[in-house]
């Protein structure tokens, strides 16, 4: 089994509507996100995907998001943009960009700061 991840950045601005804590309050991260594809073998040129075309649409997703207020962007207008749901989000817009390799993204983690991360799988990974 192979594991491929890629990594993209996006800088942005969040609040959380039903939370209290300085977290309700107008604030921006620099937010690190990885995608995870695992692949059982390798193809004839030796690679299991090309990091190229995973990088190029995670990047598209990210430029989503950057330098904009992540709550004036559907579906967080009325979901909460936790770095949990963002994860998520970003799971869901990397698998359909992929099309039928779709099926072999295993998860998707966002970090908000260097210490802290959120990851979201439709499987346990842990």
């Amino acid at each position: 089994m192979f594991l491929l991840n890629v990594k993209a950045s996006y800088d942005s601005a969040h609040f959380l509507r039903n939370y209290k804590g300085k977290c309700e309050n107008l604030h921006g991260h620099h937010y690190v996100v990885e995608a995870g594809l695992a692949f059982e073998d390798v193809g004839e040129g030796g690679m299991a995907f090309d990091f190229g075309d995973a990088k190029r649409h995670l990047r598209a997703i990210a430029n989503e998001l950057d330098h904009r207020n992540i709550n004036d962007i559907p579906p967080f207008t009325e979901l909460e943009p936790s770095a949990e749901n963002q994860a998520r989000w970003i799971f869901q817009q990397m698998q359909a960009r992929l099309g039928a390799e779709g099926q072999n993204l295993v998860y998707v983690k966002v970090w908000e700061t260097p210490n802290q991360w959120a990851q979201y799988s439709p499987k346990p990974t842990w």
